[in-house]
C-alpha cells in the first residue's frame, strides 16, 4: 500500500529537516585491504580470494600500507585531523556475504577525525559539511537475488554470494548531522557527494564509479518542530548509488516523515532502501546501535602509526583540487560564471574535458553535451556518463563539422543515432549517407531548379538585397534532404546572379 506523503514544500514549511551521510569510498588498490588478493571490477565470481578474504581459520591479516596512505590522502583533503594512533577494530555482525561474521573496521580511534567540505550549490553558494570521521575498514562481498523482481530479495527463489570484494579497502565518510539546509536538503546532500566524487578522482585514490558499486551512500533523514528543538528519529537508507537517487531518497523520506508527524504518529529508527523503479523508500529493519555490533580492538593487527613526517610527505603530493581545477579551466575555456555554474551542476566538468582533450573546441564540447545529450538524458532519465556516447565521438563530430562534412542538421542526426547506439559517428555517417553534398555539378542543378522556380529572386540579389538567399537555400537543403552545403550554395547562386 502506497505511503502517505506531504508535499514538499509544506514539509519544509512546517518541520526542520536534519540529514547526515556515510559515504562509501571503494581504494583502487591493486590489492585487498588485508591480503595480496588482486582488485578489479567485472572478474569472475570468487577468483580474486585468499585464505584471510575468506575468513579461514588461521589467515591473519596485514595492513595495505597504500590503502592508508590514500585514506590519509582523503583525509587531508577533508580537512580532518589525522591521528597518529589509530585502530582497527572487530565489527560484529552475520550477514551471508561477510565469510568472517564480522568486518574489521575502526570504531572508537579512527585514522581520519573531524573535519569539513564546503560545497557549491545550484545557485552558485558555499554550503559547509561537517565531518565527523573519515575511517578505514574493508568491503563485504556481494549478493545477487535470483527469481525475484528487479534483482530484489523480495520473491527470489535464492541468492548468489561473490566474495570478490569481501575485503576491498574502503573509506567511509560520516558527516555530524547536517543542519540548517531547510529546502535546499536535497541540494546540499547530492553537492556534497559529487564532491567527494570528484575529490577521490583528482586524488586518483578510487574509480568512484556509483553503478560499479565503488562508491555509494547511506543517507540519514530526520525531521523536528523547529531549529531549536532536539533532533528527531532517523531513517536511515542503505547503499544508495546515484545522486538523482541520493537526492530523491532525501526528499521522499521528508515527505513521508512529514506525514506521519503531522498526524501525530512516531517516526521508526529503522534501514531503508530505495527502489528505483517506483521510486520510493521501503523499510528494512529496525536500525541497530553500535552497542549492538559489540565492537572490540582486532587481536590479529596492531595499531597504526603515523608520524607528521609522513603526513607532510603525502601532503605535498596532492594535486590540484576540484574547486582549483574548475577556477583554472573556466579561464582556460572563457565560459562565464554562469556557464561554468551550468556545467558543473549537469555533471559536465569531466566530460567536456575530456572532449576538449580530444580534439574538440570548449564551447563546442559544452553545446553537446548540455544541448542535445542532455535533453536525451532527461528523457531517459540517466545521467551524461550512462549515455551511450563518449567524449572521442563528440570530438569526431565536430571534426567532421570542421572538415565541412556535416553541416549542423546532419550532426545533430548523427549523434542522435549514436545516442541510439547505431554505432561510431563514422559508422552512422556511412550508414545513412549523412555527409554533406559539396558537388558543385549536383549544387549547380538544384540551384537552377530553384531560382527557375523563383525567378524574382535572382534580380532582388543582383540589387544587393541577400535576405531572399535563404529561400534558394532551403529550396537546394530539402531537394538535397538538407546535405547541402550552404557556403557553397551561396557562392554559387553569386556567381549565377552576377553572370
Amino acid at each position: 500500500m502506497a505511503e502517505k506523503l506531504m508535499k514538499f514544500a509544506e514539509a519544509v514549511r512546517k518541520f526542520d529537516p536534519v540529514i547526515g551521510l556515510e559515504v562509501h569510498v571503494e581504494l583502487s588498490t591493486k590489492t585487498k585491504l588485508f591480503c595480496p588478493a588482486e582488485v578489479h571490477f567485472g572478474g569472475e565470481p570468487n577468483t580474486q580470494l585468499t585464505p584471510v578474504s575468506l575468513g579461514l581459520p588461521g589467515s591473519l591479516p596485514v595492513v595495505n600500507k597504500r590503502a592508508i596512505d590514500y585514506a590519509i590522502k582523503l583525509g587531508l583533503a577533508l580537512h580532518c585531523n589525522i591521528a597518529e594512533w589509530s585502530q582497527f577494530s572487530r565489527k560484529n555482525y552475520f550477514y551471508p556475504d561477510m565469510p568472517r561474521n564480522y568486518q574489521i573496521s575502526q570504531y572508537d580511534k579512527p585514522l581520519n577525525g573531524e573535519g569539513y567540505l564546503d560545497v557549491e550549490l545550484e545557485d552558485g553558494s558555499i554550503f559547509r559539511v561537517p565531518v565527523e570521521r573519515a575511517h578505514v575498514e574493508d568491503d563485504a562481498g556481494k549478493n545477487t537475488h535470483v527469481g525475484g523482481a528487479d534483482g530484489r530479495i523480495e520473491g527470489a527463489d535464492h541468492s548468489l554470494v561473490d566474495y570478490n570484494r569481501a575485503g576491498v579497502p574502503l573509506v567511509e565518510i560520516v558527516t555530524k548531522p547536517i543542519t540548517g539546509v531547510g529546502a535546499k536538503a536535497a541540494d546540499v546532500a547530492g553537492a556534497y557527494v559529487r564532491t567527494i566524487r570528484d575529490i577521490v578522482r583528482a586524488l586518483g585514490i578510487s574509480h568512484a564509479r556509483m553503478e560499479q558499486g565503488n562508491m555509494r551512500a547511506d543517507v540519514n533523514v530526520s525531521l523536528r518542530p523547529s531549529p531549536n528543538d532536539p533532533l528527531g528519529t532517523r531513517s536511515e537508507t542503505k547503499n544508495v548509488n546515484s545522486f538523482r537517487g541520493i537526492e530523491k531518497t532525501i526528499i521522499y523520506e521528508i515527505r513521508r516523515q512529514a506525514a506521519i508527524l503531522d498526524e501525530g504518529g512516531e517516526i521508526l529508527q529503522e534501514t531503508r532502501h530505495w527502489d528505483e523503479a517506483s521510486q520510493t523508500t521501503a523499510g528494512g529493519r529496525v536500525k541497530t546501535d553500535a552497542d549492538d555490533y559489540r565492537y572490540f580492538p582486532d587481536p590479529d593487527l596492531v595499531m597504526v602509526h603515523v608520524t607528521q613526517d609522513h603526513i607532510d610527505r603525502l601532503a605535498k603530493t596532492m594535486p590540484e583540487m576540484p574547486r582549483e581545477r574548475r577556477n583554472r579551466l573556466q579561464a582556460q575555456w572563457g565560459f562565464s560564471d554562469l556557464e561554468m555554474r551550468d556545467v558543473v551542476n549537469a555533471d559536465a566538468l569531466d566530460l567536456i574535458e575530456a572532449t576538449v582533450k580530444a580534439g574538440a573546441t570548449a564551447s563546442g564540447a559544452r553545446k553537446w553535451w548540455l544541448g542535445e545529450i542532455s535533453r536525451s538524458a532527461n528523457e531517459e532519465d540517466k545521467s551524461l556518463e550512462e549515455m551511450s556516447i563518449t567524449p572521442d565521438d563528440i570530438a569526431r563530430v565536430e571534426e567532421l563539422v570542421a572538415q565541412g562534412k556535416l553541416n549542423d542538421k546532419l550532426a545533430k542526426q548523427t549523434v542522435a543515432a549514436v545516442l541510439a547506439g547505431e554505432g561510431s559517428p563514422d559508422q552512422v555517417v556511412k550508414k545513412h549517407g549523412f555527409e554533406v553534398v559539396s558537388d558543385n555539378g549536383a549544387l549547380e542543378t538544384e540551384v537552377d531548379k530553384a531560382l527557375e522556380a523563383h525567378p524574382d529572386i535572382a534580380d532582388k540579389l543582383k540589387s544587393g538585397n541577400m535576405k531572399p538567399m535563404g529561400v534558394i537555400i532551403g529550396s537546394v537543403m530539402k531537394a538535397t534532404r538538407g546535405q547541402a552545403d550552404a557556403k557553397a550554395v551561396t557562392a554559387i547562386v553569386m556567381k549565377k546572379v552576377k553572370g
